[in-house]
């Protein structure tokens, strides 16, 4: 593994087996030691987590691609901020080393949003949820060649193979569907990949950051980028907004960007990254019941044998882990 110095609780470091970046956690008992009360608060979280694909659906119906994402972080980041200037969390950079870094951070984030926004607009939200759960997989085999120490083991290849044979699962999904669903789902796996770039990026320079900093930084920076794209390529950059489409947009940038940043990396401290990441596997589950009841897209054999093959795969990833100490990386969703 890379040495690096001790750090203070809350000061981040990654973890390729991570669902993203989270805050480094001291482990206080193995995952059968988690309180009830605290595994119904993860599962809670998980299913937040899982139903933002259908909020983004919904807010396309409203307003552009860019405009959409524009609005979203600049909502959640002005959240950020005043959370973390509530609780005393650093957020000044300490060197120009640091805010060239959080620039490359963003030109990662900004492609990659802007490929998953593009994807979840042409795709359905079950598809784009489904795809967007190979983020761990996709980690781990970039870990394996890119971070001296994170080896890919026969237990992650496994679950590797069950993630990826779940989504060619999707490519068997017809439904009724178009082409442009296909096409959809493309976006959202390189949006995915790039996802999965941006987070063993970030763990090789994360010693000296808080969760926050790595948090905020990209966003911040894409905002200017987003709204001034939604004004050139958004046709329009508004259109109809009904109570739906202005709920949705809260739910983004206050549910899933602020308040499920802030809630999962408190229970991270407290509990482990072992122990909260066994509930992961919910995430693909509820996603695609909130596109199906809320959205009224079809509930196929193709994308149930998805649900349950991408599902395992991450149960497989995550369970009965070495009792250890796990580092980890801020919990944000797309």
């Amino acid at each position: 593994m890379l040495r690096t110095k001790e750090l203070p609780e809350g000061v981040i470091r990654s973890n390729p087996d991570m669902k993203t970046d989270t805050t480094v956690s001291p482990c206080q008992g193995p995952i059968n030691n988690l309180p009830l009360g605290a595994s119904l608060y993860a599962t809670f979280l998980c299913i937040l987590f899982g139903a933002n694909p259908t909020a983004i659906k919904i807010s396309l119906e409203g307003f552009g691609i860019f405009t959409v994402a524009g609005l979203r972080f600049s909502i959640a980041a002005l959240a950020l901020i005043l959370w973390a200037a509530l609780t005393r969390r650093p957020l000044a950079l300490k060197s120009k080393k640091q805010v060239l870094q959080m620039g490359k951070l963003a030109l990662i984030f900004i492609t990659q949003i802007t490929c998953f926004y593009t994807g979840l607009s042409k795709t359905t939200a079950s598809h784009g949820t489904l795809i967007a759960n190979l983020l761990p997989f996709i980690v781990l085999i970039l870990a394996h060649f890119y971070i001296p120490g994170d080896r890919i083991t026969m237990k992650k290849s496994i679950g590797i193979v069950f993630g990826f044979s779940g989504v060619l699962c999707l490519l068997l999904d017809q439904g009724g569907f178009s082409g442009e669903i296909h096409r959809g789902d493309f976006f959202v796996f390189v949006a995915v990949s790039l996802w999965g770039c941006n987070a063993v990026y970030l763990k090789r320079i994360i010693a000296d950051y808080h969760a926050v900093q790595v948090t905020v930084y990209p966003m911040l920076f894409s905002i200017p980028f987003f709204f001034m794209a939604g004004w050139f390529w958004d046709a329009p950059m508004v259109g109809t907004i009904d109570t739906s489409v202005f709920l949705s947009i809260l739910y983004q940038s206050l549910v899933t960007a602020a308040y499920g940043f802030i809630s999962w990396n408190l229970m991270l401290q407290k509990f482990g990254a072992t122990a909260m990441h066994t509930f992961v596997f919910i995430m693909p589950v509820s996603g695609v019941f909130f596109g199906v009841s809320l959205l009224g897209e079809p509930l196929t054999a193709a994308l149930i044998m998805s649900i349950i093959l991408i599902a395992t795969g991450i149960m497989v990833v995550h369970l009965h882990l070495p009792r250890q100490k796990k580092q980890a990386l801020p919990m944000v969703k797309q």
